[in-house]
C-alpha cells in the first residue's frame, strides 16, 4: 500500500484539519419555533469526544459536505448549518449519547419531504467518527407541516 492509502490500527478517527465542534457544536444556541429538531442516539468511535461526534452529525447532515467555492462569500453558513445544541449521556450506557441537532427550514427545498429526510438521515449512518447512530426523534415545526409539507400526512 502507498503511504496515502495505508491504514494504521490505533491511529483513530481524524475529522479533518478543523474539528467539526468549532463550527457545528453550539451549546449556547436557543432553538427557534421554526427549527426542525432531531435527537440522535450516538456511539462515537474510541477517542472521539461526544461534542465532536454530535457536531459531526450536525455537519454531515447539513452543510459539512458542501464544496468550498468562490461564491461561499455570497452564502451565509450560519443561515443554513445544522447545530448540535445539546448532548446528554444515555443512562446506564457507557460511551453513548443523545445529541440534539437543530436544522433551519431554509436548509431544505420547500415542500420536499424527500429532500428533508435525505439530508437528515441520508449518508450519515456510515460516518467513520461513529460506531453506531440512530435517529430517535424528529420534531417538524407546525409551520412546515401545515404550510409546506402536507404530504407528511401520508408518511408514518
Amino acid at each position: 500500500m502507498s503511504p496515502q492509502t495505508e491504514t494504521k490500527a490505533g491511529v483513530g478517527f481524524k475529522a479533518g484539519v478543523k474539528d467539526y465542534k468549532l463550527t457545528y457544536y453550539t451549546p449556547e444556541y436557543e432553538t427557534k419555533d421554526t427549527d426542525i429538531l432531531a435527537a440522535f442516539h450516538v456511539s462515537p468511535q474510541l477517542g472521539v469526544p461526544p461534542e465532536e461526534a454530535g457536531a459531526a452529525v450536525a455537519a454531515e447532515s447539513s452543510t459539512g459536505t458542501w464544496t468550498t467555492i468562490w461564491t461561499d462569500g455570497l452564502t451565509s453558513l450560519d443561515r443554513y448549518k445544522g447545530r448540535c445544541y445539546h448532548i446528554e449521556p444515555v443512562a446506564g450506557e457507557d460511551s453513548q449519547w443523545i445529541c440534539y441537532v437543530a436544522y433551519p427550514l431554509d436548509l431544505f427545498e420547500e415542500g420536499s419531504v424527500t429532500n428533508m429526510f435525505t439530508s437528515i438521515v441520508g449518508n450519515i449512518f456510515g460516518f467513520k467518527a461513529l460506531r453506531a447512530l440512530r435517529l430517535e426523534d424528529l420534531r417538524i415545526p407546525p409551520t412546515l407541516s401545515k404550510a409546506r409539507l402536507m404530504v407528511c400526512i401520508s408518511v408514518y
